[in-house]
């Protein structure tokens, strides 16, 4: 495929998923509204993760303590690792890997759950009966991811954190409440809220690519392992684009 092909694959698929996304938009704020189908997704979205993400919070405070404290020790600068820590979790490390986990486990989700609804003709079934199936499919798939994705990353913060109090302590003792207020001492809320409003972005990106992929699936079994494969790549490369974004209006605003 020559370069010309790519670019023109590329700008096509781009203006689909901008067609895709306006059509989330208006199928969002018109009646019948499909909260029962939102709670349920919001909640095996959120059941899904939880775990994952507990588990690689946990390890990724626990790491990053442990690699900090020779190069800081280095230079006399041991007591700043609580803050330090803290600051990059919460700031940049945590949104971002938590964000590429729950791409990787809801966006192959969605994607393979929709791509075999579409090839099975499910959605077509939904759609003769009267049905509309964006809305009950689409739309509470990509508001439930944007829901969930933040509350997910708050609670991996907070495990991360943890993980880090556990780190601090193996070549150390400090007390729990110490180490928390060394991290929020010097934390306000120019530090806290672009952290986790880019996260509602994440999400929103990751349920709608998940979903886009999915919904517009063919060539059977093959397409819906495509669908769930491109739903990550694309969705991990979407919340890579958007922080770099987020990074570049935040320190605009003065929040860095």
């Amino acid at each position: 495929m020559t370069l010309r092909e790519q670019t023109s694959i590329f700008f096509i698929e781009t203006g689909n998923i901008a067609r895709f996304t306006g059509r989330f938009f208006s199928e969002a704020f018109k009646p019948r509204y499909e909260f029962g189908e939102l709670l349920r997704q919001s909640y095996i979205i959120g059941n899904k993760s939880l775990s994952l993400v507990g588990v690689t919070a946990f390890i990724l405070g626990l790491v990053l303590t442990i690699q900090l404290r020779p190069p800081l020790l280095e230079y006399g600068a041991e007591s700043t690792l609580p803050y330090i820590v803290g600051e990059s979790i919460i700031k940049e490390i945590g949104p971002v890997i938590i964000a590429l986990i729950f791409a990787g486990k809801i966006g192959s989700s969605i994607g393979a759950e929709l791509g075999s609804m579409k090839v099975t003709e499910q959605i077509d079934a939904m759609e003769v009966s009267g049905t509309n199936p964006f809305k009950y499919l689409v739309v509470t798939r990509i508001a439930a991811a944007t829901l969930m994705l933040p509350l997910l990353v708050i609670m991996g913060d907070g495990i991360a954190l943890f993980g880090s109090y556990l780190g601090v302590n193996i070549k150390g003792s400090i007390s729990f409440k110490l180490f928390y207020n060394e991290i929020f001492q010097d934390l306000n809320f120019s530090d806290i809220i672009p952290a986790t409003i880019k996260t509602i972005f994440f999400g929103f990106a990751v349920g709608l690519v998940g979903c886009y992929k999915g919904y517009y699936s063919s060539k059977g079994t093959e397409g819906v392992g495509k669908s769930a494969n491109s739903a990550v790549v694309v969705s991990s490369f979407m919340v890579f684009l958007l922080d770099l974004i987020a990074v570049q209006v935040t320190d605009l605003l003065g929040f860095n």
